[in-house]
């Protein structure tokens, strides 16, 4: 496959499409509400339990109803509207986030009140690929995917910059509280934005098949094409392995560097800086033939670099490799989404991106083993062990995901 235009006329192009600019609007709020969340969160857990395998569990909740339903979702996504879904997605979070801001202000906020709202909201990562990336590919269409992909996680590694320094100094200077009430506001402009959304999905046709025999025919797809099913390994990969050390970034940070919370939101953030600054490049001089190479590549990277931040002796260090990985990040989070789209069959892109979802979730048993292994060994070992694990999986994988690309 070639593209018909340059990268630049692209991003020209797409910022011209009305609801390519909501949508994408949309998913900057909802990003950066949940990087926001996920620090204060994180800073909260470990203050009020001192407990790194806690902090770890509450950034898995979030994963937990990708690896449950995430298949069904995406089949279940091909028969509802997806602009009404995406309103009512976004609706369930600001309730969710206002429930939790008046807990806080009560000073009645329990650590398990945390873990049912990462559970809940949960629902965002389960529905954003065969919802909202599913409609921003059917407005924009296929020749433009890339670059509306490293416009969308540009969006992403952006709120990365923004959420953590944000929720560090809401957290440092009017507690969680703070950062709930930043989340109700980011959340009910997402929710207006979205109802302002013009494109309207049709719902597939009917074959016969119930959302279960849906998610099957997906699956079988996938097993099928070396492509998918080598996108999906890396994937799991990456979610196992790779991304679960972020949720030791504030344990790293306040133990072995000597943060407080706004220090602790400042390093996160730099992940973030990378990741924004990949996502440019990326968005101006990839070409289908680097596709699968900044995919595979990306990953091998990202893994490679967490044994340096967990050692890292001070956070002049730490901070540099967090922006190390965040380009690795940039290269692997635009063409996941990239390659699982132009790959699978357009009518049942929803429920491959389904599939892709419960890939991501997957990853909750690398936040449980990262846990476990930082009260077993500390932090800085568990981070190094995850890392040499990741490596050693994707040497033991590797005919499984060699066939993707052009």
């Amino acid at each position: 496959m070639t593209l018909t235009v340059s990268a630049a006329a692209s991003r020209g192009w797409l910022f011209g499409e009305p609801d390519f600019r909501r949508l994408w609007l949309v998913g900057l709020l909802v990003f950066s509400v949940r990087w926001l969340e996920m620090l204060a969160v994180a800073v909260f857990a470990y203050q009020r339990t001192g407990s790194p395998l806690v902090v770890a569990l509450l950034t898995m909740l979030r994963m937990l109803l990708m690896a449950l339903f995430g298949a069904l979702i995406g089949a279940a996504a091909e028969r509802v509207e997806r602009r009404s879904a995406l309103v009512l997605v976004v609706a369930s979070m600001l309730l969710c986030s206002i429930a939790l801001a008046v807990l806080a202000w009560s000073d009645a906020l329990e650590v398990w009140h945390l873990a049912l709202a990462s559970f809940i909201n949960g629902v965002t990562w389960t529905t954003d690929n065969p919802v909202r990336r599913t409609m921003i590919g059917e407005v924009v269409g296929p020749d433009r995917m890339s670059a509306a992909m490293s416009i969308d996680v540009g969006a992403n590694n952006a709120s990365r910059m923004l959420g953590p320094t944000i929720g560090g100094i809401l957290f440092a200077t009017l507690g969680i509280g703070g950062a709930f009430s930043v989340s109700v506001v980011g959340y009910l402009i997402a929710v207006i934005v979205a109802l302002h959304v013009s494109y309207r999905s049709a719902a597939a046709p009917s074959t016969g098949l119930g959302v279960l025999g849906r998610m099957i025919e997906g699956l079988v797809l996938i097993r099928r094409d070396p492509r998918l099913s080598g996108t999906m390994v890396i994937t799991m990969i990456y979610n196992t392995f790779g991304w679960p050390f972020t949720s030791m970034i504030p344990v790293i940070g306040q133990d072995n560097l000597g943060l407080g919370a706004a220090g602790i939101g400042l390093l996160a953030s730099l992940d973030g800086v990378g990741a924004f600054c990949g996502a440019i490049v990326i968005a101006l001089c990839a070409r289908p033939p680097h596709f699968a190479r900044l995919y595979i590549g990306g990953v091998a990277v990202y893994l490679l670099m967490l044994p340096v931040f967990a050692l890292a002796p001070d956070p002049l260090l730490a901070g540099s490799v967090l922006l190390l990985t965040g380009l690795a990040n940039s290269g692997f989070s635009i063409m996941q989404a990239t390659l699982v789209y132009l790959a699978a069959p357009p009518e049942m892109r929803s429920r491959v991106f389904g599939v892709l979802c419960v890939c991501i979730g997957v990853g909750m048993i690398g936040f449980l083993h990262l846990g476990w292994l930082a009260g077993m060994i500390g932090a800085t070992w568990a981070i190094v062990t995850m890392g040499g694990e990741g490596l050693v999986a994707m040497l033991l994988t590797r005919r499984l995901w060699r066939a993707v690309g052009p």
